[in-house]
């Protein structure tokens, strides 16, 4: 299987648009890989690995109808497969404290030097608008171990006034 793309979708959030995609891609010869769908603030985002046989053109082509329709944007881009091929995460942490510009850049960055290989973040503000808290809750690999990570998380607890959460994930492969 040479010809991987990577489908991305953006629009409005309705019920429908995951299996009107995926149906569009299935009859237009597509091969669904992996994927991630996630609901963004009353938006919809697909990431989508599809195996297909024509043109990155050609692959829009058959996917227009269906944008048109639902009223999505797409993009896509020719890429390498990569299939069976998993970094699985060993570490999962958790980071909360008042929304400001910024906080996710900061944390990432001293988490990254501290040895981490983000593999998924999600965030979310929570709290109120007088008060908002950010969340974030990221899994990824601690190539420098455990301990340099926590080191970290807690010069960021102190200088930044987050809360932070480490756990080891353990995964069983068998």
């Amino acid at each position: 299987m040479k010809n991987w793309y990577m489908l991305t979708f953006i629009g409005k959030d309705r019920p429908g648009i995951v299996s009107q995609v995926t149906l569009a891609l299935y009859e237009g010869g597509g091969n669904l890989g992996e994927a991630s769908m996630v609901r963004l603030g009353g938006n919809f985002s697909i990431m989508l690995m599809v195996h297909y046989e024509g043109s990155a053109d050609s692959l829009e082509k058959k996917m227009s109808k269906v944008c048109t329709v639902l009223e999505l944007q797409v993009h896509v881009d020719k890429i390498e497969g990569e299939l069976h091929r998993h970094v699985e995460p060993d570490v999962r942490i958790s980071i909360y404290g008042a929304d400001r510009a910024g906080i996710v850049a900061e944390t990432t960055g001293v988490l990254t030097e501290a040895g981490l290989n983000i593999l998924n973040l999600e965030s979310d503000v929570g709290g109120s608008s007088d008060n908002p808290i950010y969340i974030m809750e990221m899994e990824g690999v601690a190539g420098k171990g455990i301990d340099s990570l926590k080191s970290a998380l807690d010069k960021l607890a102190e200088e930044k006034h987050v809360e932070t959460r480490i756990s080891p994930i353990n995964t069983l492969m068998g």
